[in-house]
């Protein structure tokens, strides 16, 4: 029997600089409550090099069980309400079910 597919999570939030100054605290605290959770293999905020208004989340949790139970963290309603009062132009985000393969040569 195959074991769950790994989710994976690749999101945008498109803000301006002070916006994204302010969601700052919330985003460490969420990176770092988050990489702390049963199955969370990754939880990565990061700065798109070419457009600094642009930060990416890509997360891989072990199975979908685990990202619901993420969505019904504290950290994550704390990190929503920091979104309501810092709304961000746009938030874009899709979800994977994978399997990892092999490195290609």
């Amino acid at each position: 029997m195959d074991e769950d597919p790994n989710i994976i999570v690749n999101a945008v939030i498109e803000a301006n600089r002070s916006t994204l100054e302010a969601l700052r605290e919330p985003l460490l605290t969420m990176q770092a409550a988050s990489r702390a959770e049963n199955g969370c293999q990754d939880y990565t905020f990061s700065i798109e090099l070419g457009d600094d208004e642009k930060v990416r989340i890509t997360e891989r949790w072990d199975n979908m069980d685990c990202l619901l139970a993420h969505f019904a963290t504290g950290h994550m309603a704390s990190f929503r309400e920091a979104m309501a009062a810092n709304p961000p132009r746009s938030l874009d985000a899709h979800f994977f079910e994978v399997h990892e393969i092999e490195r290609p040569s």
